[in-house]
């Protein structure tokens, strides 16, 4: 018995770090697979599904083994201007991994976090940004959001809600 329990206790743990690089992971495979990003040209495209919430996808750059996006609706906050909510994403293609470098749902980072924030804190919150992230890659899939309907915004149809889009980049 004492052999069963020494064995147990050897069993490494996954840290809060190694959780959230298994959460860009996963966020990488629901990216790649809903939108093909690292397939797309830089430029602003549109998916939308016929629900009035058109979804925008801004490729911002491509490099050799990254690209950024912006993910947002076509809605407009009214306090500040900006789309809203608004998820700035990091893919590495070669690292198959997705981070959430920023999302916007009314508040910047140093508003949630503060300005020098301790790492413990950065941490949790880059959690809970890619959890976020996760989330929404699976419900823009459960709605039909994907590559096949992914047009150039200025192809794009539009809803009520796409006309309000601001249209900085």
């Amino acid at each position: 018995m004492a052999q069963v329990l020494a064995r147990a206790t050897r069993v490494p743990r996954l840290g809060r770090f190694g959780w959230l690089m298994g959460l860009y992971a996963e966020n990488h495979r629901k990216l790649v697979r809903l939108f093909e990003p690292g397939d797309l040209a830089v430029g602003s495209y549109a998916s939308s599904i016929g629900d009035g919430l058109d979804l925008r996808l801004d490729v911002l750059e491509q490099h050799r083994y990254t690209s950024e996006l912006r993910m947002t609706y076509m809605l407009v906050d009214a306090a500040t201007g900006a789309p809203d909510p608004s998820a700035f994403v990091r893919l590495y293609r070669d690292a198959h991994q997705a981070e959430a470098t920023h999302c916007h749902a009314g508040r910047r980072w140093q508003d949630a976090i503060g300005m020098y924030p301790p790492t413990d804190t950065v941490i949790r919150h880059r959690m809970r940004m890619n959890t976020f992230l996760g989330k929404w890659l699976d419900y823009l899939a459960e709605q039909g959001h994907g590559v096949a309907r992914l047009r150039p915004l200025d192809e794009a149809p539009t809803s009520d809600a796409g006309s309000r889009i601001a249209t900085e980049g």
